[in-house]
């Protein structure tokens, strides 16, 4: 005699809209992964850091700043430490300048997060694409933090943040896992591996907008930029506080 469990899965998975299995190889799942989260909307931010003065700078107009458009950010705490991660693909200029930062670095703050407002879709493909725009901060309107690292203007708003350790090199799970290797594991895969950074939120930075205007934020959708716009809710539903 079936068991009552089983029983029911096969009842219900006579059902039409019976879910189909998931996926559970790699290559699939990366695949059905980024199909999800196209429709999901992504808010668009630029980092903004010094560039390692290790690295070659072919153009000097501004050779000491570097800035780069996030393709994952988040606000991961609030208490006991306000903190903000996000990951970069290796290899990479700002990956390898944030690396010099912590270790070198004294300063509070090594590093700017912008979150770009509506107006700002133009400076996301200007952090975006080097090989078309290899001098972004010419362009660019911006002023500079206490530390001399550059906040975009027009934007929702930016923070200032310091590395609290490390990257996690995204690419090696037994690191992640904690196993007590000595050395990383050096990325010989297909495609590209990343980073991931956390940083500790030292600062929330004064924005040049005029007082009594409001910003949509910028946001990534379906592989073009859109905002925010008010819906109508139900009169008895309370938003989340």
């Amino acid at each position: 005699m079936l068991t009552f469990a089983r029983a029911f899965a096969q009842r219900t998975c006579r059902a039409p809209q019976c879910t189909r299995p998931l996926a559970t190889d790699a290559s699939t799942v990366r695949v059905q992964l980024r199909s999800l989260l196209r429709e999901t909307a992504q808010p668009v931010a630029v980092l903004t850091a010094l560039m390692d003065p290790n690295i070659p700078h072919k153009t000097a107009s501004s050779p000491r700043f570097h800035g780069a458009t996030l393709s994952s950010f988040s606000s991961i705490s609030m208490d006991p430490h306000p903190l903000v991660a996000f990951s970069l693909r290796i290899p990479s200029r700002m990956a390898t300048s944030l690396t010099s930062a912590h270790t070198t670095a004294s300063s509070p703050a090594h590093l700017v997060v912008n979150i770009l407002s509506e107006r700002q879709a133009r400076a996301a493909v200007c952090f975006s694409r080097a090989d078309l725009y290899p001098e972004p901060f010419a362009s660019v309107p911006h002023t500079l933090t206490e530390e001399g690292l550059p906040v975009l203007d027009e934007c929702v708003g930016a923070m200032s943040c310091r590395l609290v350790a490390a990257s996690w090199p995204l690419h090696d799970l037994q690191t992640l896992a904690g196993e007590g290797k000595d050395e990383r594991a050096v990325w010989e895969g297909e495609g590209v591996a990343s980073e991931l950074f956390i940083a500790e939120v030292v600062r929330v930075e004064r924005t040049s907008l005029p007082e009594g205007e409001e910003l949509r934020p910028l946001l990534y959708h379906r592989r073009t930029y859109a905002t925010t716009r008010p819906i109508e809710s139900d009169p008895g539903a309370k938003p989340l506080s």
